[in-house]
């Protein structure tokens, strides 16, 4: 098993971030902790959990909650490798820490990739909103110009990505609350105008499990992508002024949120709106649910936190994205020219993570049922490829820590190493069951070949530096 020294950030001794990566530290402790709130609330939720629903039933909450203990398994476990070694390469920089530079490299470059072709999907859904609203513009147009807003908020200071991220987090968190106070209020019955409904919903057309074993499977499987981007938090901390007290902050609250926001939120609308409402898949289980309240313009209201939700996703994947390629550069695993840091920016992967997600649009438009069902199909597990390799780095990160540097442990993985294993059993569970699906296994199958060719590639790399290192300066290979 290779080991390097890949890249860490410290504190100073009066805590706070020394400079790492040639990166500034921008972010203030309220811009980390509403990115960390808000983080979770993206329009996987608001709109796609309608599918979820639909296949699930009212047992769409199990799955929530089966893959929401996933989720903060493995938020745990990089919470404690991030603030033990803060970085903005998070995940990859502990992979190549605990398994040479071939892990960092693929790790790295495929959560680049997944956060590159979404940021191009979000705009995308952004645009479709504004089209409905101003019929007979192009929808590529309004692409272009959130693409440009965002590319220029990221080119300049890190301060301006966290404003943006504080406000855009600032306004989904309070929709998220009002709708699930007026939720809780409509179930008690007190709402004006409604009644209580009892367990009506949740127990009648077809019961709890209303298809059966194999519903709760595709709920499941869409529940697990829903939870898409609480890695931003652990990326953006290193540019934090308190790194370390961020990610632990962060960390120790993730379990309350994914608890509220997600499983609350399918608790509520399956108890207030019949499972197989057409209108739960056709306008979202939250219009959905507001509309069946009464509540007045519940889908104009809707449309505007789903914006939010949207934009503030093309934000914060710019810059994941452009910090991710940044310290793969930094690393020796990406062109040099691209690394080049300025101000506190890495601005030539800014412009780069911002014209690749602007190529997905593209591509969307010039061959939508090929190349970009391609994309879509290639990003599908990608996140799950990367939830391995935090569980795996973890397990190997946590034992040299405690032998080596045993007070870095700010933040620890609970019952370890058994929540660990419980945890890679659970993603290779998540596998075999997207294998069993025919809407998934086509998804396992392109983002397992994006995979095995960034390792490949990540290991001929390793080799080649490797075999340099060893071969002094000016002296044939075959005779150093």
């Amino acid at each position: 098993m290779s080991r390097t020294t890949a890249p860490a950030q410290a504190d100073r001794e009066d805590g706070t971030a020394a400079p790492a990566e040639g990166l500034s530290h921008g972010l203030k402790q309220r811009h980390l902790s509403m990115i960390a709130l808000g983080g979770v609330i993206g329009a996987g939720l608001f709109v796609g959990s309608g599918a979820g629903i639909a296949a699930a039933g009212p047992s769409i909450v199990v799955a929530y909650a089966i893959s929401g203990v996933l989720v903060m398994l493995v938020m745990r476990m990089l919470g404690e490798m991030s603030a033990a070694n803060p970085a903005s390469g998070s995940f990859s920089v502990h992979a190549e820490r605990a398994f040479g530079p071939w892990a960092g490299f693929t790790a790295g470059w495929a959560f680049w990739f997944l956060l590159c072709v979404a940021v191009g999907l979000e705009g995308i859904g952004a645009a479709n909103i504004m089209t409905g609203w101003f019929p007979g513009t192009p929808a590529w147009a309004w692409v272009a110009l959130f693409m440009l807003v965002f590319c220029g908020t990221n080119l300049a200071a890190v301060k301006n990505f966290g404003e943006f991220e504080f406000w855009f987090a600032a306004l989904k968190v309070g929709a998220i609350v009002l709708f699930l106070g007026i939720g809780v209020l409509a179930i008690a019955g007190v709402l004006p105008g409604t009644d209580a409904p009892g367990t009506a919903n949740l127990t009648g057309d077809g019961g709890f499990f209303p298809n059966g074993s194999e519903g709760l499977i595709v709920g499941l499987l869409a529940s697990v992508f829903a939870y898409g981007g609480l890695e931003t938090v652990t990326i953006a901390a290193a540019e934090s002024e308190h790194p370390v007290r961020g990610v632990a902050s962060a960390v120790r609250t993730a379990m309350w949120r994914i608890a509220l926001f997600y499983i609350g939120s399918m608790a509520v609308i399956v108890t207030l709106v019949p499972w197989d409402d057409k209108a739960v898949v056709e306008k979202g289980p939250y219009v959905a649910t507001l509309d069946h309240l009464g509540i007045p313009a519940a889908g104009q209201i809707m449309n505007v936190v789903v914006l939010i939700a949207l934009l503030s996703a093309m934000n914060a994947n710019i810059y994941g994205a452009s910090r991710m390629a940044r310290s793969l550069i930094g690393r020796g695993q990406g062109p040099q020219a691209l690394g080049r840091t300025s101000g506190g920016v890495p601005r030539p992967a800014v412009l780069l993570s911002s014209v690749v997600g602007f190529g997905a649009v593209l591509l969307s438009y010039w061959s939508p049922d090929k190349a970009f069902i391609w994309l879509l199909n290639t990003i599908g597990a990608i996140i799950l490829v990367v939830w391995f390799f935090i569980a795996a780095s973890q397990l190997v990160l946590r034992r040299r820590t405690q032998l080596e540097a045993p007070e870095k442990l700010v933040v620890r993985m609970w019952a370890f190493p058994y929540l660990t294993w419980v945890a890679l059993a659970g993603m290779a569970a998540i596998f075999y069951l997207m294998a069993r699906e025919e809407g998934t296994r086509i998804q396992l199958y392109a983002t397992g070949a994006l995979t095995l060719g960034l390792a490949a590639v990540g290991f001929a790399l390793q080799k080649s530096r490797a075999k340099s290192a060893a071969t002094p300066t000016g002296t044939p290979a075959g005779k150093a």
